[in-house]
């Protein structure tokens, strides 16, 4: 019996989302449309096995062909990123940026990670969150022209003497200088700590700089610009591979998802194709035109522009906040997320900013053209974010201009 005939309610509702997502223009940068290879792994027979442990040291027998699927996964990861030792088994960002603080730094010891409305994330220490509670978080803004400012990194590094400094982003759109912070750290005894989870698909095409091999630990996302399943993993060097696998399981998770696991391994294999490097070229030539057109129209665009795939804008000087633009481009069938700009005299839930991305549009195929044509709406929508009329006719336009570049032909629920 399939999904349809025994459960309608669930089905009328992903058809429904299917229908949204084809039919609008999905611009939040942490977003994508994984390959049909990967959506039937995840629905595959591999979510019905408990595989405590790892591959080759279950506490669970039967375990033979999920060995098989979970050591494809690390062994892919490896050679994509050049990495000593990787652990697939983190259910996604915020557990394996846990796992990591689990195990490099003591409960009490500090962190030194970029503060969240520069750029940085709530798993790097906000005080909203539980890990603030556990371990000493020390948070580095950019400078004025938005940029990092590694002097003031090695300024506090000297006079707080983290035990890790940490970098990788989920609004900052800029390239890394991985080498700079790793000699910092060198120098005030600390480890080192990327989180890539934004940029993992355009590192894995070589079209942004690898930490890697460089850092002790590197966490990421599998989805976002890596293009696979929503999921996590850990990289890192070999003397910290027993902490990590210890700190992920058993310290803070009991059997790992293999079915995602299935499809992460599915994904890595896509990502070291020669057309995933083109893919990654297109998203960052993508987001560099959406630069242009909004500069052009007058926004105020955070860190000076895009070296990635994501851009970070004020939208007030238009007479919307954040929360309004992002309210109106949905009215249009246009999807953003509403985000705060480095230090937003606004609140997080009507920010002053909103963060959009090209990963998920450049998966459907479009190019430099139809990003000229998608930024022209956005700046009609966010001017018009009163106007539900202007609003529902640049959904029309969307509509049709979405049916060019279909998604998953013949998938129904």
């Amino acid at each position: 019996m399939n999904i349809a005939e025994f459960d309608p309610d669930i089905s009328h509702a992903l058809n429904r989302e299917l229908t949204r997502q084809q039919n609008g223009l999905e611009m939040i940068p942490s977003e994508n449309f994984v390959s049909p290879a990967v959506l039937e792994a995840l629905g595959s027979i591999a979510t019905n096995k408990y595989a405590e442990g790892y591959p080759g040291k279950r506490y669970y027998g039967g375990c033979h062909e999920i060995d098989v699927i979970e050591q494809l996964a690390i062994d892919r990861a490896k050679a994509l990123f050049d990495a000593e030792h990787v652990n697939v088994q983190p259910l996604s960002g915020a557990p394996a940026n846990l796992a990591a603080y689990v195990a490099l730094v003591p409960p009490g010891g500090t962190i030194l990670g970029m503060d969240l409305s520069h750029g940085g994330h709530l798993t790097h220490g906000h005080p909203v969150t539980h890990i603030a509670k556990v371990w000493n978080f020390i948070n580095y803004k950019t400078t004025p022209e938005g940029l990092i400012d590694y002097e003031e990194i090695e300024r506090m590094a000297r006079e707080h003497k983290p035990n890790l400094i940490l970098v990788g982003y989920s609004g900052y759109s800029r390239e890394i200088d991985y080498a700079r912070i790793k000699t910092i750290a060198d120098e005030v005894g600390a480890l080192t700590m990327a989180d890539m989870a934004h940029i993992a698909g355009l590192i894995a095409a070589g079209e942004m700089n690898n930490p890697v091999p460089i850092f002790d630990i590197v966490t990421t996302t599998t989805h976002k610009t890596l293009r696979g399943p929503r999921g996590g993993m850990i990289l890192c060097k070999k003397e910290h591979r027993k902490a990590v696998d210890k700190a992920v399981f058993p310290g803070l998770q009991g059997g790992p998802h293999e079915n995602v696991i299935a499809a992460k391994a599915i994904a890595f294999k896509e990502a070291a194709l020669p057309e995933f490097k083109l893919y990654a070229q297109q998203i960052k030539k993508n987001a560099k035109v959406l630069e242009s057109v909004f500069n052009e129209r007058g926004y105020k665009l955070m860190f000076g522009g895009t070296d990635n795939h994501l851009l970070l804008m004020d939208v007030t000087p238009k007479g919307a906040t954040g929360q309004q633009a992002e309210i109106a481009l949905d009215k249009a069938g246009i999807t953003v997320n509403k985000n705060m700009i480095p230090d937003d005299p606004r609140s997080p839930m009507d920010p002053s900013g909103i963060r959009l991305g090209t990963p998920a549009v450049t998966t459907r195929g479009m190019k430099e053209e139809e990003m000229k044509q998608i930024g022209a709406w956005m700046d009609e929508a966010i001017v018009a974010w009163q106007d539900d009329t202007k609003l529902e006719s640049i959904r029309q336009e969307v509509k049709a201009f979405t049916s060019n570049f279909p998604l998953y032909q013949n998938l129904t629920y």
